[in-house]
C-alpha cells in the first residue's frame, strides 16, 4: 500500500467515526432533555431567582431588553460577588 491510499483509508475511517459519534451524541441529547426539564422545574421552585435566570436564558437575545431579566442578573451578580461572611476559628473561640 502506498502512502496516498493509506491516508485516504485513514480519512474515511475518521469521518465514519465522527459520524457515528455525532449520531450517538444527538440520540443521547434527546433522551436527557426530559430529565433536564424536570430538574429545571424543581430548581426553579426551590429558588425563584434561579427560575427567573432559566427563563431569561431561554429568551435568548430578547432577555437583554427584559427589565425582569436585568434585575435577575444584577441580583445574581450581587450574590456571586458578595464577600464571604467571616469564618469563626473554633480553636481560638474556646
Amino acid at each position: 500500500m502506498d502512502g496516498k491510499m493509506l491516508a485516504r483509508l485513514g480519512a474515511i475511517g475518521f469521518v465514519g467515526i465522527a459520524i457515528a459519534a455525532t449520531a450517538i451524541g444527538l440520540s443521547r441529547k434527546e433522551d436527557s432533555s426530559a430529565a433536564t426539564s424536570i430538574g429545571r422545574s424543581e430548581a426553579a421552585s426551590a429558588d425563584p431567582l434561579r427560575g427567573e435566570l432559566i427563563r431569561c436564558r431561554e429568551l435568548g437575545e430578547a432577555g437583554t431588553r427584559d427589565p425582569a431579566c436585568l434585575r435577575a442578573w444584577a441580583e445574581n451578580r450581587r450574590r456571586f460577588l458578595a464577600p464571604a461572611p467571616p469564618t469563626i476559628d473554633r480553636r481560638k473561640a474556646q
